[in-house]
């Protein structure tokens, strides 16, 4: 299984804060499994961290520095995930429960991955359809 890190998940990794940091060591290292950071998690990510210079750049850089590469790879989203996007956002906007257009995308790359996407965010994710995603607060 593959895990996507939500940008509110590395935020708490980053500030170490709540239980994310071993639920990440337990649930995705210890048992194997692969994860990934979506690009618009590493863009939220960094424009927020070169924003305001901490330490906490530093040790995002180092955790997940090799994730940047992977982003880059990927940052020429196959067609699948702009359809993907564009069906969440229609189908949210029909049901009149918009959420962000980061989100949306966020939901559009773990679907057309088969990712499953590691969050606390469940007010708005639980709203789109065919999205897996775990709470790792619970």
């Amino acid at each position: 299984m593959t895990y996507a890190l939500d940008t509110n998940t590395i935020s708490f990794f980053l500030w170490g804060e709540g239980n994310v940091d071993s639920y990440f060591q337990k649930e995705i290292i210890e048992a194997g499994n692969a994860y990934a950071i979506p690009f618009i998690v590493v863009y939220e990510i960094k424009r927020w961290l070169l924003d305001r210079p901490t330490k906490q750049f530093r040790v995002f850089a180092e955790q997940f520095n090799h994730l940047f590469e992977s982003a880059e790879d990927k940052a020429d989203m196959p067609n699948a995930v702009w359809e993907q996007a564009a069906d969440i956002y229609i189908a949210l906007k029909q049901k009149g429960q918009l959420i962000g257009d980061a989100d949306i995308l966020i939901a559009a790359y773990c679907i057309a991955n088969d990712y499953t996407l590691v969050t606390d965010n469940t007010n708005d994710f639980n709203r789109i359809d065919g999205l897996n995603f775990i709470n790792w607060k619970n």
